[in-house]
């Protein structure tokens, strides 16, 4: 049994559809706290469902943060992230941070390298590469560090390289101290058996379809733009591809469906291999009340 003390901070990751929300609203109705989002998308305004934004229905039973706070055009960083969740680290309420990008975790209980903004022009001359053009200058440390499935992220490592002459894991290695060290919080890590998940994953797209993820889809066309960092959302550019008519309805969803299937997978790599230390939960077998103890 795992106890959660009520004023400690909560850290809940784990892949897409895996129950983090429910999970942290759980502790949030039991114990108290606030909400405070750590996925690098759901941070964007625009795209709500695709995104699996908490809907107003959760919004009301407990307080969030960081969700939908930054125009859908904007450009939005780790270290953006890291600024706008410490106030909910100094606050009054117990922050419960939940999220499946793990980079914002290892940020903020590992900390975060001072890395020099890249200008636009070298992220434009970044759009036009391919994933291996980009792989293929960087230094072997780096992409050691990275995941290299991971456009955003090999992009980035290339503009720090391109930017500052130096390497991304040269900057790393003079990160400063964290902001919450994985020892001042109680970290839990959703895990669930593939099957279990990818069946979620697919009555999840369904669900998306009933609460209306083809108008979302609509609302943003007049403005897509694929460089958008709000454009890697998982089923953004298929959506817009079948508002298009590239792609019928069923060839939507396939795509949708294992584009998720796959980002669940990279994900479950990265927290396997990062996240050790933390509590590991079996959510296809969790029975919260049995697993975690919840003093008020």
């Amino acid at each position: 049994m795992i106890t959660i003390p009520p004023h400690k901070p909560v850290l809940i990751a784990g892949p897409t559809a895996s129950g983090k929300s429910a999970l942290a609203l759980h502790i949030a109705r039991t114990q108290g706290g606030v909400i405070v989002n750590a996925d690098a998308l759901q941070v964007f305004d625009g795209w709500r469902i695709i995104t699996a934004r908490p809907d107003d229905a959760d919004l009301g039973l407990a307080d969030h943060a960081l969700y939908g706070h930054i125009p859908y055009d904007a450009d939005y960083s780790v270290g953006h992230w890291l600024r706008d969740v410490t106030p909910y680290l100094q606050g009054d309420a117990r922050p419960i941070i939940i999220g499946g990008t793990g980079l914002n975790f290892a940020a903020l209980t590992q900390g975060l390298a001072e890395i020099p903004a890249t200008p636009d022009t070298l992220r434009s001359q970044g759009n036009e590469l391919s994933l291996n053009d980009l792989l293929r200058e960087l230094d072997s440390k780096t992409s050691a560090r990275i995941d290299i499935q991971n456009r955003m992220r090999v992009q980035r490592a290339w503009e720090v390289l391109k930017a500052t002459g130096r390497p991304l894991a040269d900057w790393q290695d003079e990160t400063p101290p964290p902001l919450l060290p994985e020892s001042q919080a109680v970290c839990l890590n959703l895990n669930a058996d593939p099957a279990w998940l990818n069946d979620r994953i697919s009555r999840r797209f369904d669900q998306m379809i009933a609460q209306g993820v083809l108008d979302e889809a609509r609302a943003m066309l007049p403005t897509w733009d694929p460089t958008h960092a709000s454009s890697k959302a998982i089923g953004a550019p298929e959506l817009i591809a079948h508002l298009n008519g590239t792609l019928n309805t069923e060839q939507t969803r396939d795509a949708v469906i294992i584009g998720s299937r796959q980002y669940a997978k990279r994900q479950r790599t990265w927290f396997r291999s990062r996240h050790r230390n933390w509590h590991q939960l079996k959510v296809d077998q969790l029975d919260i009340s049995a697993t975690l103890d919840l003093p008020k």
